[in-house]
């Protein structure tokens, strides 16, 4: 066995770290979607990577008093204040129990979306998303973009900005036009 010593450790350590900053940044083909495995109430969803900043686990949210059943309350990150939705609820679920993982959105302003289960990263072919969904389960038309195939099962795609949409209705705003600029 070859001893290396804790300096020589460190000097490859170092050696190796510098270099990761030489080397092309990691692409990914565009043959390939990433996507988050998720659960909300009950029902197995999915959600673009490319829609999400963060995952967040056991966050605390700090409830607001609101008619809007679907609004848990905000939460903190990075020194911002979030609204924090229950993506079920959004969705029309019942919603079992309060979720534990918390997706923050891309876009602005910001959002989170409160969700039950995170059940895996996924990085599938194009060619299993599969565009238009049905309303069969019950869920809301629109807030839907696609769906996967997947070995498990098919999952509806979440469409973040759709969600976004949604979020403003139920908050009351109005969508911005031309003509109230």
């Amino acid at each position: 066995m070859i001893r290396v010593s804790v300096a020589e450790r460190v000097a490859q350590l170092r050696d190796d770290f510098d270099r990761s900053f030489a080397e092309p940044a990691r692409v990914f083909d565009s043959d390939s979607v990433e996507l988050l495995a998720i659960r909300a109430g009950e029902r197995p969803y999915a959600v673009r990577l490319a829609q999400s900043s963060g995952v967040h686990p056991d966050r605390p949210v700090t409830a607001l008093p609101t008619t809007v059943g679907a609004l848990l309350g905000v939460a903190g990150f990075a020194g911002t204040v979030v609204p924090v939705y229950d993506l079920a609820a959004l969705l029309g679920h019942p919603i079992p129990q309060r979720p534990r993982w918390l997706l923050l959105t891309t876009g602005a302003p910001p959002l989170a979306l409160a969700f039950h289960e995170l059940d895996r990263h996924l990085r599938v072919p194009v060619a299993d998303v599969l565009d238009g969904v049905t309303d069969d389960d019950g869920v809301r038309r629109g807030s839907l973009r696609g769906v996967v195939r997947l070995p498990d099962g098919n999952r509806p795609i979440v469409d973040v900005p759709a969600i976004r949409v949604l979020v403003h209705q139920l908050a009351g705003h109005r969508p911005v036009t031309e003509e109230n600029r």
